[in-house]
């Protein structure tokens, strides 16, 4: 497979400084080195995603802090994921906050135009905020309602008409922290969730089974995966850490399962942060699982 790194070292959107090191943290976890072993072709974007200085900018309308420099930064990786998918390469987006996949998902949409596509979103949150039931204002609570259409209309609207993806082309994987209108909000637009109380009651295999079956009639699957949705103890380097969270086996596993449909064709790995992480274990934790998602088996 020939794999486009996408730095976006971007923090606008979280609430603490230090996820915009994510990128350079799982660069110094063997990424490039991981994946070059497994003999994919590595290349790099020829355009940087440029990111404004946090400090130079201000916060702005507290419902929806830093919302001018997150679209800015949104709409270059659109075009440099567009980009990447029109020559034929598989865009890795390494973040950076999980604000970035509105950028992300608004390529792909360009991209795929009314092909049948469909987004994995795997995370603790779902993201599904909109600046009315936001409790922070922080943007990486917002990013799918976003790309679903729901929010403000400079980031729904971001890189051509909204929604970028409908609700009913999207799973979510391991949320276990909902904020209340976020939970109505899901509800209203029927996006298929997968609790970590489903996956204690059935189980990781059947939950994934039912994932592959709800995504089974979408030809082109992207994985968004929010490194938070492990648990704390597996996973320390992250910005909002939430108890009780997917085992590093659980992860793996919907990994490989992910990676044996072969429909995987672009991805997003957010929220590493380096500063509150232990010797970078958060992000070799990433890279496994990066390498489970292009293919690694154990046999």
């Amino acid at each position: 497979m020939r794999i486009r790194l996408l730095d976006v070292p971007l923090d606008f959107g979280a609430n603490l400084r230090g996820v915009d090191l994510g990128p350079t943290a799982l660069r110094r976890a063997g990424l490039k080195e991981t994946l070059s072993a497994m003999g994919h072709e590595l290349e790099e974007d020829p355009l940087l995603v440029p990111i404004p200085i946090a400090e130079h900018r201000e916060s702005g309308d507290p419902q929806v802090r830093f919302l001018e420099p997150v679209a800015e930064v949104c709409l270059s990786l659109a075009a440099r994921v567009e980009a990447a998918c029109q020559e034929g390469a598989f865009p890795l987006v390494l973040g950076g906050d999980h604000s970035l996949a509105i950028g992300s998902l608004a390529g792909l949409k360009a991209f795929y135009g009314q092909k049948p596509w469909g987004v994995i979103w795997i995370d603790a949150h779902a993201d599904f905020n909109t600046p009315e039931t936001s409790p922070s204002g922080n943007i990486h609570g917002m990013s799918l309602a976003a790309s679903c259409g729901w929010g403000h209309p400079l980031l729904t609207q971001l890189y051509g008409p909204a929604p970028k993806i409908h609700p009913h082309q999207v799973v979510l994987v391991g949320v276990r922290d909902l904020d209340p209108g976020e939970k109505l909000n899901l509800k209203q637009a029927g996006v298929k969730v997968m609790t970590m109380a489903d996956i204690d009651r059935w189980g990781m295999a059947e939950v994934i089974r039912r994932v592959r079956e709800t995504m089974d009639r979408l030809t082109e699957w992207h994985v968004s995966l929010d490194i938070d949705v492990l648990d704390p103890g597996t996973a320390p380097g992250v910005g909002t850490p939430v108890p009780g969270g997917l085992t590093y086996r659980e992860l793996h596993l919907l990994m490989e399962s992910l990676a044996e449909t072969q429909r995987v064709t672009s991805a997003d790995v957010v929220e590493v942060n380096p500063i509150l992480d232990l010797k970078n274990q958060t992000a070799k934790v990433a890279v496994a699982m990066i390498r489970s998602l292009l293919g690694a088996t154990i046999l």
